[in-house]
């Protein structure tokens, strides 16, 4: 049977281009002279997101941990959005790692509210709380079904810190989802932070990698910080290479997974209004409300692996579904009448 995998973009496999690529990269030692593919990506996804200079390291996870390490200074609280992925899937690296505090501020869609926000910002140390050493926004937002922030909100955002010289540092994972469906060029999204992170594969489908970009000072002490965490990655132009290609040839097509995605939503709301509204469907990542069966969506992912689909599995009455480069309009189809078929033996019409 083939599995029609809903799980995560990052299960996306690299290109044949991208193993040709890997295959021929001109590679060296990046801990030490400096690997010059490696070099090559970094310059280029600084100059696509307007920074200064860039980092390449393994993973999103990585990038945030060292926006963290080295974007701020000394003892403090982040400021971020009560659903953010640094708060909520990055195993506290905020606090074990970093050393840093966290305050979830709440908000809607990803979006902070901004009087909250400016209730927290505490610009200096006194009895009572920590001084705000950073800001944090996610773009687009993962628990927040793939959402984009509004740029009049990174605006907002970005002047509130400003007030206070306290960095803002952006969750870039799927930045180029945010900036193809807002039709902008992802620097003018990139241009609210002062460190910015994005993903190499997920929807571009580059095998490892993510680009922590920002001022060249802070990039060059978060590489001095790579290596204490471990991630000093010597002939690192193998898998850059994927990555260069991942940024020439595979951002317009995430166009294709909105799509999808938007169809699978349609397919959804059609079997049960309740189910899924389409018009929260910005990008690749569809939230499927699962609450009137009584079931939640580890069972649901048990009962769909058994007839053909795999999503992720947690006790949650809400199921996340992405699509992606290895998703087709039949694969949608397929399980919109397969997840359909479940729920309405579940919940009979």
């Amino acid at each position: 049977m083939t599995q029609i995998d809903l799980r995560s973009d990052t299960v996306t496999q690299p290109t044949e281009a991208m193993r040709e690529a890997m295959a021929a990269a001109q590679v060296g030692d990046d801990g030490r002279e400096g690997d010059p593919t490696t070099r090559r990506l970094e310059e280029m996804t600084a100059d696509m997101l307007g920074k200064e200079a860039g980092l390449f390291v393994v993973s999103g996870t990585g990038s945030n941990l060292l926006a963290l390490l080295a974007g701020t200074s000394g003892r403090g609280t982040v400021l971020a959005h009560e659903k953010a992925h640094i708060l909520r899937t990055e195993m506290g690296g905020i606090s074990t790692l970093a050393g840093l505090f966290s305050q979830a501020v709440p908000g809607a869609r990803g979006a902070m509210d901004l009087d909250a926000l400016r209730a927290e910002i505490h610009p200096e140390l006194a009895v009572g709380h920590l001084p705000t050493v950073m800001v944090e926004v996610e773009t687009t937002h993962n628990a927040a079904g793939g959402c984009t922030l509004p740029l009049g909100h990174l605006a907002a955002v970005r002047d509130l810190a400003g007030e206070y010289d306290i960095p803002v540092h952006m969750d870039g994972a799927r930045l180029f989802n945010a900036a193809v469906a807002q039709n902008v060029p992802v620097r003018e999204i990139a241009c609210y932070a002062d460190t910015v992170g994005v993903c190499l594969s997920k929807g571009l489908s580059a095998p490892v990698g993510s680009v922590l970009c920002g001022p060249a000072d802070i990039i060059e002490k978060a590489r001095a910080l790579r290596r204490m965490i471990g991630g000093t990655l010597r002939q690192s132009g193998v898998l850059a290479a994927a990555g260069i290609v991942a940024l020439e040839t595979m951002i317009g097509r995430l166009a294709d997974d909105h799509d999808h995605a938007k169809r699978l939503a349609g397919i959804l709301h059609g079997v049960d209004p309740d189910l899924v509204d389409p018009e929260t469907v910005e990008t690749n990542i569809i939230m499927v409300n699962l609450e009137t069966s009584g079931r939640d969506a580890a069972w649901f992912a048990g009962e769909l692996a058994g007839r053909g689909i795999w999503t992720m599995s947690a006790p949650s009455p809400v199921m996340r579904l992405v699509t992606h480069r290895g998703i087709s309009f039949i694969d949608v189809d397929a399980a919109g009448e397969i997840i359909g078929g479940l729920w309405r033996e579940q919940v009979p019409g």
